[in-house]
């Protein structure tokens, strides 16, 4: 079955249980077994979970399932940094999202341009690239995101680190 068969398949079967999935939840017994497997650690409390985040978590075990191996450890690691968030640091990260969620499309895609950039640099460049950075004082990095705003390239603020 090809990812997007089985996406469709998903989708349908959502739309088909979404009413009594928000009413009674989803029952552990219901996860596939290997649903079951990614998120034994819920197992205990899994009925104690509100029905809208148990399906939000299963939907979640089920993307994790679907992704490739490279995909698998990017999200494991940026759980393990979710998860050394303090919560001052997840509310921030949340707000942010939700700026970014807020743009227009062109902003965006210019936005994540950057970001990909970026991460092609080798190592040592983006940590000087941080460094000289956060030397800078509040009106010297104002500055420069109105620089790059007037040439039409967006500057994103870089991430906390845990």
């Amino acid at each position: 079955m090809t990812r997007t068969t089985r996406y469709r398949v998903l989708f349908v079967a959502l739309a088909a249980f979404a009413g009594s999935a928000h009413a009674q939840g989803i029952a552990w017994e219901d996860l596939s077994d290997a649903q079951r497997q990614v998120l034994a650690g819920q197992a205990q409390h899994w009925k104690e979970l509100d029905p809208a985040r148990q399906e939000q978590i299963a939907l979640g075990a089920q993307r994790y399932l679907d992704m490739n191996g490279g995909d698998r450890t990017a999200a494991a690691n940026r759980f393990k940094m979710w998860q050394g968030m303090t919560d001052a640091q997840r509310e921030a990260a949340r707000e942010r999202y939700q700026q970014f969620r807020k743009l227009p499309p062109n902003e965006r895609a210019q936005v994540l341009d950057t970001y990909r950039r970026f991460q092609n640099l080798p190592p040592e460049r983006r940590m000087e690239l941080r460094q000289r950075y956060r030397q800078l004082t509040p009106e010297q990095r104002n500055l420069l995101r109105e620089r790059r705003l007037q040439q039409g390239r967006p500057l994103s603020r870089p991430q906390p680190r845990p």
